[in-house]
């Protein structure tokens, strides 16, 4: 059984909750749900594959920043899924105390 866990999600209504893991663009990923506007009964799923985690927290550490631009320009598949996936790497970064929101478009490693 895997424990569903919300995270920090900047100007978020509703909780975004990592579900579990499962399959991204033919890759392990983290699965989380994120609220449904049109019935908030069935939340939508998304995900964010281990190499593209691994790739923004190099990119973290190595520059200090996590941007939505780095994001956009680096990690183009994840981005097209949804844009959501960007803040959501990023809470999961906050929720294991790796950075911080430090406004729009940007995560700061602390």
């Amino acid at each position: 059984m895997f424990l569903e866990l919300p995270f920090p999600e900047p100007q978020a209504k509703a909780d975004f909750v990592v579900k579990g893991w499962g399959t991204r663009r033919g890759e392990d990923a983290l699965i989380y749900t994120i609220p449904n506007r049109k019935n908030p009964t069935k939340p939508s799923e998304n995900g964010i594959t281990v190499s593209e985690f691994e790739a923004a927290f190099a990119q973290l550490k190595s520059s200090g920043q996590f941007t939505r631009a780095w994001f956009n320009s680096e990690l183009p598949a994840c981005a097209g899924e949804g844009s959501c996936n960007f803040t959501s790497i990023g809470g999961i970064f906050e929720l294991l105390s790796l950075a911080r929101y430090a406004g729009r478009g940007v995560y700061e490693r602390v």
